[in-house]
């Protein structure tokens, strides 16, 4: 997918912004001229990240994040207005993803995937929604799935989350009228969503499939520029984006 014509500088907000999608945001719209904020637990790789970036000429800034405190989503949100002025965009990303089978009875792990996919998600909502309606322009990018889509085996928490992800999005288009929103559903995607927890046959074949057939996160980042680059009038309300060869 290409970006359009480069929209006006924006100030935009990433979360999950260390590694996989919001890694590759972060490069891809501070490469075409926004300015961008980068949110995340690993603050060490948040300032190599950064430092990067401003060594190559582009713009960013970062912070320390955990979408699942409130407190700490506004803080991060308020600490970029009071800089800035405004807050143009913000990626929804964080995410999480260990899969089981339910009867695994894997609790904490569900309850951890419904406060990063789903509580953080409204978190931001909330802390950018404010400024953003006051504003009259503004645009929230939430990260889904295409299991939004489809439940499989395994998924069926992350699949939970994600289509509740979907289902936010929508309603919160429906509500707003100055401020965009678009919800970007990536497929099979090279990041490190199946390194960590969940099931081991469950996580070992999500990652085969990944090293198989995975899109680089950078498909994912271009289509977030697309969205973003569209004129105020334009809501790219949905993106699905999967390897051709996915079912």
């Amino acid at each position: 997918m290409t970006t359009p014509t480069p929209s006006p500088r924006k100030i935009v907000l990433v979360t999950g912004a260390s590694s996989g999608i919001g890694e590759a945001t972060a490069r891809h719209l501070a490469a075409v001229g926004h300015h961008v904020v980068l949110g995340a637990r690993r603050v060490d790789r948040l300032a190599l990240l950064v430092k990067e970036l401003t060594e190559a000429g582009h713009s960013a800034e970062h912070a320390e994040l955990d979408v699942t405190r409130l407190d700490s989503v506004t803080s991060f949100a308020d600490a970029a207005l009071a800089r800035h002025g405004r807050i143009d965009v913000l990626v929804n990303n964080a995410g999480v993803m260990p899969l089981s089978p339910l009867d695994a009875l894997h609790v904490q792990e569900w309850n951890q995937m419904i406060d990063v996919n789903l509580r953080g998600v409204l978190h931001g909502i909330a802390a950018v929604l404010p400024a953003m309606r006051e504003r009259g322009a503004g645009h929230i990018v939430n990260i889904a799935s295409t299991a939004a889509y489809r439940v499989d085996p395994t998924a069926a928490v992350y699949c939970a989350t994600k289509f509740a992800v979907r289902a936010l999005s929508e309603g919160l288009r429906q509500e707003n009228t100055a401020v965009r929103v678009t919800v970007v559903s990536p497929g099979f995607t090279q990041s490190e969503l199946a390194d960590q927890g969940g099931d081991v046959r469950a996580q070992s074949a999500a990652r085969a499939a990944t090293e198989q057939i995975g899109l680089p996160a950078s498909a994912i980042a271009q289509a977030i520029g697309y969205a973003i680059a569209q004129p105020d009038a334009v809501d790219v309300s949905e993106i699905v984006v999967r390897p051709t060869v996915q079912n």
